[in-house]
């Protein structure tokens, strides 16, 4: 379970996240919806320990294991595939310890998982945007944590490989694993997520989906966004 009480995030004091309290229960699929400059990718980063709550605080039950935008990879970096899904057995290994063997078949084994048969030596550079998405979610299965964040994971793929991450984000939940995933596509929301968050740097409405997607509570996370003024009186709480 993830719990968040009285979260306020800032960058410098001007509040992403404002005042959330409320719980992932375990084993839930929770997606967090919101206009841009929400706070999503901001929550994500405060639950993964990424980014220090300004107030409040978070609590996990157990390891964390986050997705960042693909936008935040370096595709420049001298890295291949293989080195990169290793990545997620670096809390096993630690910096110091070999990664033998036995580690680099897992690896190869979570590349061919989703879809990349002999692609363990290709440079991430090389990559489309759907199949660097594919090598971020075989870092994933190497981490096996109980909480996955999923930011954007279906931004910019193409059709088969969304369906492919969806399989995977299906075979977690049926593992029983806590998933928080940002999205926009509401369709998909609708479709595949019993639970939503809907962030307007201020939680709109938390709770079943059906509940949460309102016509009126979208209204209402639209006219906060449009009202959100960057020079007003910074929160006293992001001190």
């Amino acid at each position: 379970m993830i719990r968040l009480h009285d979260l306020v995030v800032a960058h410098g004091r001007r509040p992403a996240v404002h005042h959330l309290t409320g719980a992932f229960e375990e084993g839930s699929l929770t997606a967090v919806v919101g206009p841009n400059g929400a706070g999503k990718s901001t929550l994500l980063r405060a639950i993964a320990g990424l980014h220090a709550p300004s107030h409040g605080r978070v609590s996990t039950g157990g390891a964390v294991a986050l997705l960042p935008q693909a936008a935040a990879i370096d595709r420049a970096f001298p890295i291949d595939c293989l080195d990169v899904v290793l990545f997620g057995l670096w809390a096993e290994s630690g910096p110091f310890r070999a990664i033998g063997p036995e580690g680099k078949a897992r690896a190869v084994r979570a590349l061919s998982a989703v879809g990349l048969n002999d692609f363990a030596r290709r440079p991430i550079g090389s990559l489309s945007a759907g199949q660097l998405q594919r090598v971020l979610f075989a870092r994933l299965l190497l981490q096996d944590a109980p909480v996955i964040l999923l930011d954007e994971p279906f931004n910019a793929v193409d059709a088969n490989t969304a369906a492919v991450l969806l399989r995977q984000i299906r075979a977690w939940h049926g593992e029983g694993r806590t998933i928080v995933a940002v999205l926009h596509d509401m369709d998909l929301v609708r479709e595949v997520f019993p639970q939503t968050l809907l962030l307007a740097r201020e939680p709109i409405a938390w709770g079943p989906t059906a509940d949460v997607l309102t016509a009126a509570n979208r209204l209402a996370a639209r006219a906060m966004a449009e009202g959100w003024d960057d020079t007003a009186e910074a929160c006293r709480q992001a001190a």
